[in-house]
């Protein structure tokens, strides 16, 4: 599309993959483009992200099964999950959300909206890197989700069969053995799981690698980047955002995007809006692994139990795990870390976990369902689409929140 028939200036406040991903696809269109973000593109909960691009293990952590884990969620400091009452009525608000989507017809509902979205995303990310060339530690090695005990590995076979009945990638439920011949690394924890879910088509990459080519790409294709800089409100003029506010003054445009992580639900209340967004904060460490075999996975593992991935990208083991209801803390305790680092050497004796891990924390953008809310929404202004609230898996459907966006953005409100 040439400049003559452009659609116009569209305005993307957040440079993390999700804000990112719509750009890069704007651009395609033929939209001018400015990306505003307080940090550094990837700074936020994209850099240090546990990797997986998890296309066909989308279950939601709104699931029935938390009910039987609220009082470990609320009392114990060592739980994976855990939830912290703050003063914030968002948060109350959006804890009785969730509570009220931890239903079978919900979560079911949730998945099967998330694996199409999920598809999408894959085509169009694998599309992305082909025609980009990025270098982001990719591969397709596949992914191994193990289970504790034969309860939760009987309900992971239940998930499964769902998701084949809603049209998932080829999935098996092995045993432990075999998960070992899958994954050799696994060896010395054989005897501490009941079984796996393997799905051989899933992938990994670098979610940093991936937003600085994206930015590098972007900015040489014309681009606007607005770095560093706090947009602390949306200035309105009767049915239509006219410009975005920030530290800076005000950057007009004919469209706007609100890709803003966990700031997005604050941005949204300031024009009367319902934006259920609230962090899950993680963390993660990544550490330097050797080429020996048997000594770090190849494959993806998530521990189920310990609420934990790992990623191989390159030569380097990404583990990363928990979710925190705990508001917008970025504070990285030590125990937390340690906890993740006793965890790699628990699960994986052979790496070494001695050298600088990298201690990084996330606050991850998530609705009280897991749906990400992507495009118009009520009560909204007519130029003004949402791309937030993807949790855990912003990195698994950007590309394909990206491009729904985009097409509703081509249509008339």
């Amino acid at each position: 599309m040439n400049a003559s028939s452009s659609p116009g200036h569209v305005v993307v406040i957040g440079a993390g993959i999700v804000g990112l991903s719509t750009a890069w696809q704007l651009q395609r269109d033929g939209w001018q483009v400015t990306v505003i973000d307080r940090e550094q593109p990837g700074a936020g909960a994209s850099g240090g992200n546990g990797a997986q691009l998890s296309y066909s293990y989308v279950q939601p952590l709104a699931d029935p099964s938390i009910w039987r884990q609220l009082p470990k969620l609320l009392l114990a400091d060592d739980s994976p999950l855990k939830f912290r009452l703050q003063m914030d009525p968002h948060q109350w608000s959006w804890g009785m959300r969730f509570l009220a989507a931890c239903r079978t017809g919900v979560s079911r509902d949730t998945t099967a909206r998330l694996l199409a979205l999920a598809a999408e995303s894959r085509q169009a990310f694998e599309a992305m890197l082909a025609q980009e060339e990025l270098s982001c530690d990719f591969s397709t090695t596949g992914k191994l989700v193990v289970y504790p005990d034969a309860a939760s590995f009987d309900s992971a076979r239940r998930q499964l069969d769902l998701q084949r009945a809603l049209g998932g990638q080829a999935q098996a439920a092995l045993s432990p053995s075999q998960c070992v011949d899958v994954e050799p690394a696994l060896a010395h924890y054989a005897q501490r799981f009941a079984g796996g879910i393997h799905t051989p088509s899933e992938c990994a990459a670098d979610c940093l690698k991936v937003c600085l080519g994206l930015y590098e790409r972007l900015k040489a294709r014309g681009v606007r980047f607005e770095l560093n800089r706090q947009v602390t409100g949306l200035l309105k003029r009767g049915d239509r955002v006219v410009a975005a506010v920030t530290d800076a003054g005000e950057m007009a445009a004919d469209a706007f995007v609100l890709a803003a992580g966990t700031s997005s639900a604050r941005l949204g209340r300031a024009l009367g809006l319902d934006v259920p967004v609230y962090p899950l904060k993680g963390y993660s460490v990544t550490l330097p692994v050797g080429d020996t075999p048997g000594q770090a996975p190849m494959v993806s593992v998530t521990d189920i139990a310990r609420k934990v991935v790992f990623a191989r990208l390159g030569d380097r083991l990404r583990v990363a795990g928990m979710a925190e209801l705990v508001g917008e803390n970025r504070q990285v305790p030590a125990d937390r870390i340690g906890s993740l680092l006793a965890t790699t050497r628990d699960v994986f004796p052979q790496v070494d976990t001695s050298a600088d891990a990298a201690p990084w924390a996330g606050l991850r953008p998530a609705t009280p369902t897991g749906l990400p809310l992507v495009g118009r929404v009520a009560d909204a202004p007519v130029n003004l689409m949402l791309n937030a609230g993807h949790g855990a898996l912003g990195f698994t459907l950007a590309f394909g929140s990206a491009a729904r966006l985009a097409r509703e953005l081509r249509r008339p409100a």
